[in-house]
């Protein structure tokens, strides 16, 4: 399903977005997506440009000296955009609290395009929706709590 790895740049954090899916037996969404555990999360993706590409989402834990990290997500995966709204479920490890970090891979080269001096040319988005000025958040921004089967959470796209 995914895998982990970190990201050297700061929106280089993906943990990719599955398709929406119906519940399977037991009450888990089929399509579920990293490693399977008794918590996930509900993720829908909201403005999502086009359709063409990927949602590359990564889950991180709650520990802000691994949040974008390179190494430091527990894991990354990506699902087909949809424009509009892309819907997921993705697996937690356990109760507690977690930061996601996504971004559209729309040319679906595997990374984040960014300009000459490394703002981010292809969109983003991150757990909380948090103001973005002039850098990545820190993670007491964007910490989600994820203590029950099933959470539900928005994420809105940026586009530069």
């Amino acid at each position: 399903m995914g895998q982990r790895h970190g990201t050297a740049a700061w929106l280089l954090a993906g943990l990719a977005l599955g398709p929406a899916s119906s519940a399977a037996a037991g009450g888990i969404p089929a399509g579920c997506l990293g490693p399977p555990s008794a918590i996930w999360l509900n993720v829908s993706v909201e403005q999502v440009k086009s359709s063409s590409g990927f949602i590359t989402l990564t889950l991180y834990p709650d520990d802000q000296a691994r949040f974008l990290k390179p190494m430091g997500s527990l894991y990354v995966t990506k699902v087909p955009a949809r424009a509009g709204v892309t819907q997921t479920c993705v697996f937690v490890p356990g109760p507690g609290s977690y930061g996601l970090a996504l971004y559209h891979d729309a040319n679906g080269n595997g990374k984040i395009d960014r300009n000459a001096i490394g703002i981010p040319k292809e969109g983003f988005g991150f757990s909380n929706n948090p103001n973005i000025l002039f850098s990545a958040p820190k993670l007491k921004s964007v910490r989600l709590a994820v203590n029950v089967p099933g959470t539900v959470t928005r994420i809105r796209m940026r586009y530069p």
